[in-house]
């Protein structure tokens, strides 16, 4: 069995295939909202090596899956290939996000002052996560403009950039028992 190609060098000239064989830029829109979706996973990743519980784990597993597909569904130009199934961000999908923010923070104190990030590394690596995700959503809002790009895609961005900001703020009480919270008189 013949090994498989890593390399290709048909990207040396600045322009990479779509799925489907249509070759774009590397600095198109659609490139860069899954070029941001796949590096948010990556720290997704990274922020798995932190967590300890079971929950927030499996929960982390489901969202680099789903990332995933979020990314095959941007690499995939709609006028040319329609998407398959895999490709599609189901209402469950966002509902399943927000049943776990409300978990989160029903166990946590009410917010009275904006928070910094950090804390300990899971807390940092969760708002990481939160704002490459935020990035991520712009760059997909930026493919919007000029593509067909279905709305539970928007939406599950969106609610996963909330799942971080929780999800820090656990981490961080969990491990440090308090938030930092914003000192707004800093000069």
């Amino acid at each position: 069995m013949k090994k498989s190609i890593v390399y290709t060098r048909t990207g040396d000239k600045g322009m990479t295939s779509l799925v489907g064989g249509q070759r774009v830029s590397k600095a198109g829109a659609r490139i860069e909202s899954y070029g941001a979706t796949d590096e948010l996973n990556s720290f997704v990743g990274l922020l798995i090596t932190e967590l300890t519980d079971k929950e927030e784990l499996d929960f982390c597993r489901f969202i680099q899956h789903k990332l995933f597909t979020i990314g095959s569904y941007l690499a995939t130009n709609p006028e040319n290939v329609g998407p398959g199934i895999e490709s599609k961000v189901a209402p469950e999908s966002i509902e399943k996000i927000e049943h776990e923010i409300d978990r989160l923070d029903s166990a946590l104190p009410k917010m009275t002052h904006f928070v910094l990030p950090g804390g300990n590394r899971a807390a940092a690596l969760a708002h990481v996560c939160r704002t490459v995700c935020r990035r991520a959503e712009r760059q997909i809002y930026r493919l919007a403009e000029t593509s067909r790009v279905e709305e539970p895609v928007l939406m599950f961005i969106n609610r996963l950039s909330d799942y971080f900001f929780v999800l820090a703020r656990k981490e961080c009480i969990k491990n440090n028992g308090e938030e930092i919270i914003w000192d707004y008189t800093c000069i």
